[in-house]
């Protein structure tokens, strides 16, 4: 996502939990890009952490000579894997906060800091739509996520904000220990759903959210688009 948006020009303040090295070099490398970039780090499941990462936003927008941000992407998030049968109230309780809660209560924080005419892009899951076994806790979370996009874009409209969420099916990432992109097996069986006929890609998401954030899209708001080349349609 960062790296197409910087693509377009748009300067970047990523967060990350841990793995500060990693968060420094995606730093470095935006910044070859021509834009200015900066990672703060923050663990979104922690509401404690919010005023203190609110201040540090405003430092950093001072630091580039701004009072306001245009996009916020609400992207952080774990997975979870068990059948309803197995499912534990910590492991429940977990995505709550880092899925649902963190969206609402750190957009909620972050408001005053939007400019507004602004974007916010929530992210869910092609899995609140068709379903795979031993996600449905994680789902049952990105399905509050997409009811809650509807009412953020609802309430925010007279600021100009637009609020919509961007479902991504299967991607190969580091998610989940990457294992839809290491094991060949499970890769190969959710392709043999998908319409086009792969996994997708970090650059098919990251190429629809700066497309979903770009000024031609400012008439979409409240909506759910779903970027899974087409899984079990």
């Amino acid at each position: 996502m960062a790296q197409h948006l910087a693509k377009r020009g748009v300067d970047i303040l990523l967060t990350y939990k841990g793995g500060a090295d990693a968060a420094k070099a995606t730093v470095a490398e935006l910044q070859a890009q021509g834009v200015k970039a900066a990672a703060l780090q923050l663990d979104v499941g922690d509401t404690r952490q919010y005023p203190a990462f609110a201040d540090a936003v405003k430092q950093q927008l001072s630091a580039w000579g701004r009072d306001r941000f245009d996009y916020l992407v609400n992207n952080a998030g774990i997975g979870v894997y068990a059948p309803v049968t197995e499912t534990t109230e910590d492991q429940l309780d977990e995505l709550y906060r880092v899925h649902l809660k963190a969206t609402l209560f750190l957009t909620q924080r972050l408001l005053g800091l939007i400019a507004d005419g602004g974007r916010i892009l929530n992210v869910s899951t092609g899995l609140a739509r068709f379903t795979l076994t031993g996600y449905a806790a994680y789902a049952a979370m990105k399905g509050g996520i997409e009811v809650l996009t509807r009412y953020m874009a609802k309430e925010l409209a007279p600021r100009g904000i637009t609020v919509n969420v961007i479902a991504p099916g299967a991607i190969e990432t580091d998610f989940a220990g990457g294992v839809v992109r290491d094991n060949k097996d499970l890769n190969q069986m959710i392709a043999s759903t998908v319409a086009l006929g792969r996994v997708g890609l970090p650059d098919d998401i990251g190429a629809a959210v700066a497309m979903l954030l770009s000024p031609d899209a400012g008439w979409i708001t409240g909506q759910r688009i779903e970027a899974s080349g087409g899984t079990q349609l």
